[in-house]
């Protein structure tokens, strides 16, 4: 199964081969090679379209005690990122002993931010696990999912950095091995239900309020066994996510194991596939496109009811990967790769079709996301130096957007203007990361309806901390994606009314 895209292997730990003791690091590789296993053996399309790199830095225990492991975490990127071009690298690994707690970033989240800029690549972290062993009496079932949010769920290292991509875990399958062959057995509880958050799954946020994890993937679920107590798990539970088995010489392919570990991989698949289709985009472009097509389950927001709870457990939620391809008739999504330099804005404006606002009861959504990938310093509470976020404003036309931001000349100010109302998150929410999207959805328009009356912009504003001036190009790469959708309406064809508007534009620039 994986051997046919197999490039390179490697060790980085010292002592050891380059080979899989363990079978965790096999089971992460069947889910980065072909995302949803166990979609792919329903469908038999077991068929490698992605190149899979192996770099060793765990031990058979699944550990790693060298005491050295951003070293040897980057010693394998600049490997493989020298000798093969690799951009996409898979992280499932958490040290539980270090929880954020809200202090200075350091470490191996500064190793990966630092390297995320240098090089240009994305990480995919994984959130971190709570372990079995760590759960004391029997009272800890009942208090799901409140506890999810509670200081000894915090992510751990490196899950904190900044300029990756952090995932957490939602559960796919609610009913055992054994409950699905005995179904008057009610002796095998699962702890969460389909799509609700795994109940090993760690929590954000992380420096300076940012939203961590960003995304949610499938990463398996826990049951208890209710005649041994409420503190025994079952174990082999057929409850965790399928994928590749190390023992395949015994004649078994595949196997399923729990944790944000099989989280993780899920995103880095589509990050990967995503590259495939657009190798001229950057990383910053890779996160935006996979925020903007995320959102939260229903299951997570029904059980999750107070939204900072709900962002801190589950970010932006889960991808839609069906969205993530291309461009719809009644789903679009425009991109942009720019750089800005400080204290300056960008404006974008939304060209938004007649028909999206035609007449009828309907959802229709604009969604944004913006990022970029700072230089960062581990000596500071602020951490990351560039201050970059976008609104998204309502106004007359450019000129009087472009005044109502050139008067505001300071953070407060800037702060203080007026974004398009019910926004799913927030600009004080959003902007304290490096990667940030905002959804606003309507369901239907009258004659006073803002998108009837005037013009919509996104504002992309750059606005440096002083000490980070000297650290920070003169102009700062980042992406921004916004996506119009009106997916109910079979009969939009807001893909042909853009695609005229802006080619119209470009042939008018083009005349001048």
């Amino acid at each position: 199964l994986l051997a046919p895209a197999v490039g390179d292997a490697q060790s980085f730990l010292p002592g050891k081969d380059e080979s899989d003791e363990n079978g965790h690091g096999t089971l992460v590789a069947g889910l980065a090679l072909y995302g949803d296993v166990e979609n792919a053996v329903r469908t038999s399309d077991l068929t490698p379209r992605l190149r899979l790199f192996s770099g060793r830095i765990l031990d058979e225990r699944n550990e790693n005690e060298t005491g050295f492991v951003e070293n040897q975490i980057t010693e394998a990127v600049h490997y493989f990122h020298s000798e093969y071009g690799c951009r996409i690298y898979n992280l499932s690994f958490g040290d539980r002993n270090k929880p954020y707690l809200g202090k200075h970033l350091k470490g191996l989240s500064y190793t990966l931010d630092s390297l995320s800029r240098d090089l240009g690549v994305l990480f995919v972290v994984s959130a971190g696990n709570v372990l079995g062993s760590q759960l004391v009496g029997d009272a800890w079932r009942n208090r799901y999912p409140e506890y999810l949010s509670e200081s000894d769920w915090a992510i751990v290292e490196p899950a904190p950095a900044l300029n990756v991509l952090t995932i957490g875990s939602l559960a796919r399958h609610d009913q055992t091995t054994n409950s699905q062959r005995h179904s008057g057995d009610p002796s095998e509880i699962p702890v969460a239900r389909r799509d609700q958050p795994s109940p090993f799954s760690r929590h954000g946020h992380s420096v300076a309020g940012a939203i961590k994890p960003e995304l949610v993937a499938y990463g398996g679920n826990w049951a208890v066994n209710t005649r041994a107590g409420a503190n025994m798990l079952v174990p082999n539970s057929g409850l965790g996510e399928l994928s590749a088995y190390r023992g395949f010489v015994g004649g078994r392919l595949f196997a399923d194991e729990s944790g944000t570990s099989m989280a993780a991989p899920h995103v880095a698949h589509l990050a990967t596939t995503l590259l495939a289709e657009h190798p001229e985009a950057d990383a910053n472009l890779i996160r935006a496109l996979l925020v903007v097509n995320a959102a939260i389950p229903n299951a997570c927001a029904t059980l999750l009811a107070d939204n900072d709870t709900l962002r801190k457990v589950c970010g932006y939620g889960q991808v839609d990967a069906q969205a993530l391809s291309r461009s719809l008739e009644n789903a679009v999504t425009l991109m942009a790769m720019d750089h800005i330099a400080n204290k300056r804005h960008h404006f974008y404006e939304v060209p938004i079709p007649d028909e999206f606002m035609s007449s009828g009861r309907r959802p229709r959504e604009i969604a944004v996301a913006l990022a970029h990938t700072p230089f960062v310093r581990s000596t500071r509470i602020a951490y990351k130096a560039t201050r970059l976020d976008f609104r998204l404003v309502a106004a007359e036309d450019l000129d009087h957007a472009a005044a109502v931001f050139n008067r505001a000349t300071d953070r407060d100010e800037y702060e203080r203007i007026a974004e398009l109302p019910k926004a799913s998150v927030g600009p004080q929410a959003r902007d304290r990361g490096t990667v940030q999207t905002s959804t606003w959805r309507f369901t239907q328009f009258n004659n006073r309806s803002t998108l009837r009356n005037k013009r919509l912009f996104v504002v992309v504003t750059r606005n440096d901390f002083p000490w980070g001036e000297s650290h920070s190009a003169a102009e700062e790469d980042y992406a921004m994606v916004m996506c119009l959708r009106d997916r109910e309406n079979e009969e939009a064809r807001l893909y042909t009314e853009i695609r005229n508007r802006l080619q119209a534009r470009t042939r008018a620039r083009a005349r001048v």
